[in-house]
């Protein structure tokens, strides 16, 4: 049973729990009143927030131009600009990875240990092309643009540099940074660069495109 299935079902087994104490507590018998009873003076809580919201202005705390201008600016952290491809190569590249911690059993024991290896791609296939380009290098977009990736659904834009507001807004289709972790997997060293699965291997070919410089 995967963990978002075993978290749901222990918030469900809570919420019952309360459910059934607060219904026997129904059940349970009068017992009257003892002692003096006064009327609630503290404030509603949710009418205290409501007046608390109306004194804010709003209008100076969210300006929408500055909202907009950080949205374009946003960069990842972690983020590696890689040189434009003066050669066009292709590799191939082995995906094996090693565990990093234990994985546990259901039986108080160690599953799988830390350092064990094994290639995801054994076990998994990958119907996505991933494609990945620097958006600040007009060329590669105009490439990106003339490929035949560009309408292709199962294509992957991923951006080493560049405004992926800019071209959300400009080719209309998903577009993400690329992650730095998958970038070294896939040891990409230039733009553009386009990974396809091939068997149990990444096939990595990065692509010389001529400058109109």
């Amino acid at each position: 049973m995967s963990f978002i299935r075993i978290f749901a079902l222990s918030v469900l087994l809570f919420l019952g729990g309360s459910y059934e104490i607060a219904r026997s507590e129904d059940m349970g018998r009068n017992l009257g009143v003892a002692g003096a009873t006064y009327a609630i003076t503290e404030p509603d809580a949710l009418g205290e927030i409501d007046a608390r919201a109306k004194e804010v202005n709003w209008g100076e705390r969210f300006n929408e131009k500055k909202t907009k201008q950080a949205v374009a600016s946003y960069r990842p952290s972690g983020l590696r600009p890689l040189p434009r491809a003066t050669t066009s190569r292709t590799r191939a590249v082995d995906m094996t990875y090693a565990l990093e911690a234990d994985i546990p059993d259901d039986r108080g024991g160690i599953l799988y240990p830390r350092g064990y290896t094994f290639n995801p791609l054994q076990y998994v296939s990958l119907p996505n092309t991933f494609v990945i380009i620097d958006a600040e290098d007009a060329e590669q977009v105009g490439w990106f643009r003339a490929s035949e990736y560009a309408n292709d659904p199962k294509a992957f834009l991923l951006l080493t540099g560049g405004s992926y507001q800019a071209m959300l807004e400009t080719l209309k289709r998903p577009v993400y940074y690329a992650n730095a972790s998958l970038i070294q997997r896939l040891k990409v060293r230039s733009t553009p660069a386009v990974a396809i699965q091939k068997g149990s291997m990444m096939e990595v070919q990065e692509i010389a495109i001529p400058s109109k410089k």
